[in-house]
Protein backbone atom coordinates (compact mmCIF):
# COMPACT_ATOMS: atom_id res chain seq x y z
CA UNK A 1 0.00 0.00 0.00
CA UNK A 2 1.26 3.47 -0.90
CA UNK A 3 2.03 5.44 2.22
CA UNK A 4 1.05 9.10 2.56
CA UNK A 5 3.83 11.41 3.77
CA UNK A 6 3.17 14.24 6.23
CA UNK A 7 5.96 16.70 6.98
CA UNK A 8 7.14 16.68 10.57
CA UNK A 9 6.71 19.80 12.77
CA UNK A 10 10.45 20.43 12.63
CA UNK A 11 10.40 20.26 8.84
CA UNK A 12 7.48 22.70 8.74
CA UNK A 13 9.39 25.14 10.92
CA UNK A 14 12.44 24.85 8.70
CA UNK A 15 10.35 25.35 5.57
CA UNK A 16 8.57 28.39 7.08
CA UNK A 17 11.86 29.94 8.14
CA UNK A 18 13.31 29.40 4.69
CA UNK A 19 10.24 30.93 3.04
CA UNK A 20 10.34 33.94 5.32
CA UNK A 21 14.03 34.42 4.67
CA UNK A 22 13.47 34.24 0.93
CA UNK A 23 10.54 36.66 1.20
CA UNK A 24 12.43 39.13 3.31
CA UNK A 25 15.41 38.84 1.03
CA UNK A 26 13.24 39.54 -2.01
CA UNK A 27 11.60 42.51 -0.28
CA UNK A 28 14.97 43.92 0.77
CA UNK A 29 16.31 43.45 -2.73
CA UNK A 30 13.25 45.14 -4.23
CA UNK A 31 13.61 48.06 -1.82
CA UNK A 32 17.33 48.35 -2.58
CA UNK A 33 16.54 48.50 -6.29
CA UNK A 34 14.23 51.47 -5.84
CA UNK A 35 15.74 54.81 -6.84
CA UNK A 36 16.23 57.39 -4.10
CA UNK A 37 14.41 60.57 -5.12
CA UNK A 38 15.10 64.00 -3.65
CA UNK A 39 11.92 65.36 -2.09
CA UNK A 40 11.70 68.80 -0.49
CA UNK A 41 9.13 70.14 1.96
CA UNK A 42 8.47 73.10 4.23
CA UNK A 43 9.41 72.34 7.86
CA UNK A 44 6.56 74.30 9.44
CA UNK A 45 3.28 74.00 7.52
CA UNK A 46 1.25 72.25 10.20
CA UNK A 47 -0.52 69.88 10.10
CA UNK A 48 0.79 69.05 6.63
CA UNK A 49 4.46 68.90 7.55
CA UNK A 50 6.17 69.52 10.87
CA UNK A 51 9.07 68.27 12.94
CA UNK A 52 8.29 65.72 15.62
CA UNK A 53 10.49 66.83 18.55
CA UNK A 54 10.38 63.34 20.06
CA UNK A 55 11.84 61.58 17.01
CA UNK A 56 13.46 64.39 15.03
CA UNK A 57 11.51 63.23 11.97
CA UNK A 58 9.10 65.09 9.73
CA UNK A 59 5.46 64.10 10.23
CA UNK A 60 2.11 65.34 8.97
CA UNK A 61 -0.56 64.83 6.32
CA UNK A 62 1.79 65.51 3.40
CA UNK A 63 4.46 63.24 4.86
CA UNK A 64 2.02 60.33 5.09
CA UNK A 65 0.84 61.05 1.55
CA UNK A 66 4.31 61.17 -0.03
CA UNK A 67 5.53 58.10 1.83
CA UNK A 68 2.53 56.08 0.66
CA UNK A 69 2.87 57.45 -2.87
CA UNK A 70 6.57 56.52 -2.92
CA UNK A 71 5.78 52.98 -1.80
CA UNK A 72 3.27 52.54 -4.62
CA UNK A 73 5.16 54.44 -7.33
CA UNK A 74 8.43 52.64 -6.63
CA UNK A 75 10.90 55.10 -5.14
CA UNK A 76 12.52 55.95 -1.82
CA UNK A 77 12.11 59.43 -0.31
CA UNK A 78 15.31 61.41 0.28
CA UNK A 79 13.75 64.24 2.28
CA UNK A 80 15.07 67.80 2.58
CA UNK A 81 13.42 70.80 4.27
CA UNK A 82 13.68 74.47 3.36
CA UNK A 83 11.70 77.69 3.64
CA UNK A 84 8.65 77.70 1.40
CA UNK A 85 9.86 80.55 -0.82
CA UNK A 86 12.81 78.44 -1.99
CA UNK A 87 10.89 75.27 -2.81
CA UNK A 88 9.61 76.04 -6.32
CA UNK A 89 13.01 77.43 -7.45
CA UNK A 90 14.72 74.30 -6.06
CA UNK A 91 12.50 72.01 -8.11
CA UNK A 92 12.69 74.27 -11.17
CA UNK A 93 16.49 74.19 -11.09
CA UNK A 94 16.57 70.42 -10.70
CA UNK A 95 18.34 70.40 -7.35
CA UNK A 96 15.17 68.75 -6.01
CA UNK A 97 13.07 66.30 -7.99
CA UNK A 98 9.76 66.48 -6.11
CA UNK A 99 8.14 68.93 -3.67
CA UNK A 100 5.17 68.48 -1.36
CA UNK A 101 4.35 71.33 0.98
CA UNK A 102 0.70 72.34 0.63
CA UNK A 103 1.60 73.92 -2.72
CA UNK A 104 -1.30 75.54 -4.55
CA UNK A 105 -1.65 74.70 -8.23
CA UNK A 106 -1.54 77.94 -10.23
CA UNK A 107 -1.17 78.73 -13.92
CA UNK A 108 1.94 80.80 -13.21
CA UNK A 109 3.68 78.00 -11.33
CA UNK A 110 2.62 75.46 -13.96
CA UNK A 111 4.68 77.40 -16.50
CA UNK A 112 7.92 76.50 -14.70
CA UNK A 113 7.14 73.20 -12.92
CA UNK A 114 4.81 70.23 -13.41
CA UNK A 115 2.03 69.33 -10.98
CA UNK A 116 0.39 66.08 -10.01
CA UNK A 117 -3.36 65.74 -10.01
CA UNK A 118 -4.86 67.74 -7.11
CA UNK A 119 -4.77 65.90 -3.78
CA UNK A 120 -6.25 68.48 -1.38
CA UNK A 121 -8.92 71.20 -1.67
CA UNK A 122 -8.14 74.40 0.22
CA UNK A 123 -8.59 78.17 0.21
CA UNK A 124 -7.52 81.31 2.07
CA UNK A 125 -8.88 82.71 5.34
CA UNK A 126 -8.46 85.54 7.83
CA UNK A 127 -7.37 85.06 11.44
CA UNK A 128 -7.52 87.86 14.04
CA UNK A 129 -7.13 88.16 17.80
CA UNK A 130 -10.09 86.89 19.79
CA UNK A 131 -11.14 90.39 20.91
CA UNK A 132 -11.28 91.80 17.37
CA UNK A 133 -14.89 92.20 16.27
CA UNK A 134 -14.28 94.68 13.46
CA UNK A 135 -12.91 92.31 10.81
CA UNK A 136 -15.19 89.97 8.89
CA UNK A 137 -14.16 90.29 5.23
CA UNK A 138 -11.10 91.07 3.16
CA UNK A 139 -12.34 94.66 2.69
CA UNK A 140 -12.27 95.16 6.46
CA UNK A 141 -8.48 94.75 6.30
CA UNK A 142 -8.10 98.07 4.48
CA UNK A 143 -6.04 100.44 6.60
CA UNK A 144 -4.78 97.62 8.83
CA UNK A 145 -1.49 95.78 9.22
CA UNK A 146 -1.80 92.27 7.77
CA UNK A 147 0.64 89.38 7.99
CA UNK A 148 1.01 86.65 5.39
CA UNK A 149 3.66 84.25 4.09
CA UNK A 150 6.49 85.08 1.67
CA UNK A 151 6.04 83.46 -1.74
CA UNK A 152 2.47 82.34 -1.02
CA UNK A 153 -0.72 82.73 -3.03
CA UNK A 154 -2.19 84.52 0.00
CA UNK A 155 0.37 87.32 -0.47
CA UNK A 156 -0.56 87.60 -4.16
CA UNK A 157 -4.26 87.67 -3.28
CA UNK A 158 -3.77 90.46 -0.73
CA UNK A 159 -1.78 92.53 -3.18
CA UNK A 160 -4.51 92.22 -5.81
CA UNK A 161 -7.40 92.80 -3.39
CA UNK A 162 -5.94 95.60 -1.27
CA UNK A 163 -2.69 96.85 -2.81
CA UNK A 164 -1.46 99.87 -0.89
CA UNK A 165 -4.74 100.17 1.03
CA UNK A 166 -3.28 97.88 3.70
CA UNK A 167 0.13 97.43 5.32
CA UNK A 168 0.92 93.92 4.03
CA UNK A 169 3.92 92.23 5.63
CA UNK A 170 5.12 88.86 4.29
CA UNK A 171 6.88 86.70 6.88
CA UNK A 172 9.36 83.88 6.17
CA UNK A 173 7.64 81.36 8.44
CA UNK A 174 4.19 80.56 9.75
CA UNK A 175 5.27 80.90 13.36
CA UNK A 176 6.66 84.40 12.65
CA UNK A 177 3.34 85.40 11.12
CA UNK A 178 1.25 84.14 14.02
CA UNK A 179 3.60 85.51 16.68
CA UNK A 180 3.30 88.91 15.03
CA UNK A 181 -0.47 88.62 15.39
CA UNK A 182 -0.35 87.53 19.04
CA UNK A 183 2.25 90.21 19.78
CA UNK A 184 0.01 92.99 18.38
CA UNK A 185 2.54 93.77 15.63
CA UNK A 186 -0.20 93.19 13.05
CA UNK A 187 -3.98 93.32 13.18
CA UNK A 188 -4.68 90.16 11.23
CA UNK A 189 -3.09 87.32 9.29
CA UNK A 190 -4.24 85.85 5.99
CA UNK A 191 -3.14 82.43 4.86
CA UNK A 192 -4.14 78.90 3.83
CA UNK A 193 -7.35 77.89 5.60
CA UNK A 194 -6.26 74.52 7.05
CA UNK A 195 -3.13 76.02 8.58
CA UNK A 196 -5.00 79.04 9.95
CA UNK A 197 -7.65 76.78 11.45
CA UNK A 198 -5.08 74.42 12.97
CA UNK A 199 -3.22 77.27 14.67
CA UNK A 200 -6.43 78.80 16.01
CA UNK A 201 -7.43 75.45 17.54
CA UNK A 202 -4.01 74.71 19.05
CA UNK A 203 -1.45 77.34 20.06
CA UNK A 204 -3.83 80.19 19.31
CA UNK A 205 -6.80 78.72 21.16
CA UNK A 206 -8.55 81.35 23.25
CA UNK A 207 -6.36 84.10 21.79
CA UNK A 208 -7.39 84.04 18.13
CA UNK A 209 -10.37 83.31 15.92
CA UNK A 210 -10.91 82.59 12.22
CA UNK A 211 -13.35 84.98 10.55
CA UNK A 212 -15.03 85.57 7.23
CA UNK A 213 -15.55 83.34 4.19
CA UNK A 214 -13.13 81.06 2.42
CA UNK A 215 -11.41 83.00 -0.34
CA UNK A 216 -10.08 81.75 -3.66
CA UNK A 217 -10.83 78.03 -3.67
CA UNK A 218 -7.53 76.28 -4.24
CA UNK A 219 -6.12 72.83 -4.81
CA UNK A 220 -2.77 71.50 -3.65
CA UNK A 221 -0.57 69.43 -5.93
CA UNK A 222 2.74 67.59 -5.72
CA UNK A 223 5.41 69.46 -7.69
CA UNK A 224 7.95 68.07 -10.17
CA UNK A 225 10.57 69.60 -12.40
CA UNK A 226 9.41 70.02 -16.01
CA UNK A 227 9.25 66.73 -17.88
CA UNK A 228 9.74 64.56 -14.80
CA UNK A 229 9.05 60.86 -15.45
CA UNK A 230 7.53 60.55 -11.97
CA UNK A 231 4.35 62.54 -12.68
CA UNK A 232 2.40 59.61 -14.14
CA UNK A 233 3.43 57.01 -11.52
CA UNK A 234 2.57 59.47 -8.72
CA UNK A 235 -0.82 60.24 -10.27
CA UNK A 236 -1.53 56.52 -10.55
CA UNK A 237 -0.58 56.06 -6.89
CA UNK A 238 -2.82 58.93 -5.78
CA UNK A 239 -5.74 57.50 -7.76
CA UNK A 240 -5.21 54.08 -6.15
CA UNK A 241 -5.09 55.64 -2.67
CA UNK A 242 -8.32 57.52 -3.27
CA UNK A 243 -9.97 54.41 -4.65
CA UNK A 244 -9.02 51.94 -1.92
CA UNK A 245 -9.68 54.17 1.11
CA UNK A 246 -6.05 54.87 2.03
CA UNK A 247 -6.39 58.59 1.28
CA UNK A 248 -9.48 58.88 3.50
CA UNK A 249 -7.69 57.10 6.35
CA UNK A 250 -4.74 59.52 6.16
CA UNK A 251 -7.13 62.49 5.94
CA UNK A 252 -9.07 61.36 9.01
CA UNK A 253 -5.85 60.87 10.95
CA UNK A 254 -4.90 64.54 10.58
CA UNK A 255 -8.22 66.35 10.12
CA UNK A 256 -10.74 64.16 11.92
CA UNK A 257 -13.22 63.63 9.11
CA UNK A 258 -12.85 62.33 5.57
CA UNK A 259 -13.52 64.85 2.79
CA UNK A 260 -16.94 64.91 1.15
CA UNK A 261 -16.81 63.44 -2.35
CA UNK A 262 -19.86 65.40 -3.49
Amino acid sequence: MKRSWFPSPSFKRTLLASSLALGLGSSAAALADRPSIKVVTDPSFVPFEMLDPATGEMIGFDMDIINEVAERAGFKVDLTTMEFAGIIPAVQSGSQEIAIAGITITAERAEIVDFSAPYYDSGLQIIVRADNDSVETIEDLAGLAVATRIGSTSYDFLQEALGNRADITPYPGNSDMYMALLGHNVDAAFYDAPNVSYFSQTRGEGHTKVVGPLYEGQQYGIVFHKGSPWVEPVNEALAEMQGDGTYDAIFEKWFGEAPDDE
